[in-house]
């Protein structure tokens, strides 16, 4: 009988390690022989410094993951392949890790995939439903391990993880409530104290979309402070740039349409981009979605200094560093088009 060609993607939950056995055990029931494929997709460009910590951490996944195979196949006939994906591109969404494990399994002969249900690669919740959609879509045959978990309804134990999140929240909610209030008056700490632990317990498992990093996160804040002036000014250079068109008898108003691939991750990095081109007078971000942007310019200074990519460069900065500031821009890497005019 021919060997089966299994396919698991990887990511570290409480039921990797019985997805991996489930496997493993199929497996060996339907052939006498299996070839095992061990897969991590990455959500993040190896060239940024999350994507570089995850790098590593997929490999000692994969690693952990090995060894799990051979002591679940005992002396049977198993070949063990593994291969981390993504490490080249953008994957934002269950379409991206779809369509990247059809490839993968059209490349290797796969038979069919198994899928953890709690699968989660980089981001706060599981996607296994809209994956699942998705992978019907590409036709790639699935089965779901069927893993026991943990009752959730137990004591409340707050991780080191959660406690990042719930600090930050916090204290960015309260920064925020005061900068609208007034910072020496009691009622506005006590009250703005109020609304952001109402604020941080509610919201702190969904604001940030990956675990904080405490080294990482504190430089950003601070790089941030950097990037309020610049943006300041952007915004002040485009307000004279338009009120300069408007002035001119000719008006030369010429309002396009454009499409944007930024080199940012979706969430809050993409978040920050998006209204920062909103925020600078004669651009209007339209949609964001996953990393590409749609945005409405007004005159053609605007359009060429989004092609220019100054803002994209400055948020890479903010949010992952100065070396990965120094990028092509937008223009210079063909991410960049013209989609309508003035018939818009």
């Amino acid at each position: 009988m021919a060997a089966e060609r299994v396919l698991v993607p990887l990511s570290d939950t409480v039921t990797v390690r019985q997805t991996v056995g489930y496997a493993v055990q199929s497996g060996l029931e339907t052939a006498d022989s299996l070839e095992c494929h061990l897969v991590i997709a990455l959500p993040y460009d190896v060239d940024l410094p999350e994507g570089k910590r995850l790098n590593v951490e997929a490999e000692e996944l994969l690693e952990r993951a090995e060894n799990w195979v051979e002591e679940d196949a005992g002396g049977a006939d198993v070949t063990i392949e593994t291969a981390v994906l993504g490490t080249d591109e953008y994957l934002f969404g269950p379409r991206d890790y779809a369509e990247i494990f059809r490839t993968y399994a059209d490349e290797h002969g796969i038979d069919r995939l198994v899928l953890d249900p709690e699968y989660s690669p980089g981001v706060t919740a599981s996607m296994l439903q809209p994956l699942e959609r998705e992978l019907d879509r590409v036709d790639m045959p699935y089965d779901e391990a069927p893993v026991e978990r943990a009752a959730r309804h137990g004591r409340l134990v707050l991780s080191r993880d959660g406690f990042d999140r719930l600090f930050a929240t916090f204290w960015i909610s309260f920064g925020f409530y005061l900068v609208l209030g007034d910072p020496f008056y009691w009622f506005d700490l006590l009250t703005g104290a109020a609304v952001a632990g109402i604020v941080s317990v509610s919201l702190a498992h969904v604001t940030f979309s990956v675990p904080l990093d405490r080294f990482q996160s504190p430089l950003r804040a601070v790089r941030f402070v950097f990037y309020i002036p610049y943006l300041l000014w952007e915004i002040v250079k485009a307000n004279i740039a338009v009120s300069a068109v408007i002035l001119r008898p000719s008006m030369p108003i010429e309002p396009t349409l454009t499409r944007v691939n930024a080199r940012v991750r979706s969430g809050l990095p993409l978040l920050a981009l998006a209204n920062s081109i909103t925020l600078t007078p004669g651009t209007l971000t339209v949609r964001a979605n996953d990393q590409q942007l749609l945005v409405h310019t007004l005159i053609p200074s605007a359009r060429e200094d989004l092609f220019d990519g100054g803002l994209e460069k400055a948020i890479r900065f903010v949010f992952y560093g100065r070396e990965s500031a120094a990028i092509p821009s937008p223009n210079e890497r063909d991410d960049a088009e013209i989609v309508g005019g003035d018939e818009l």
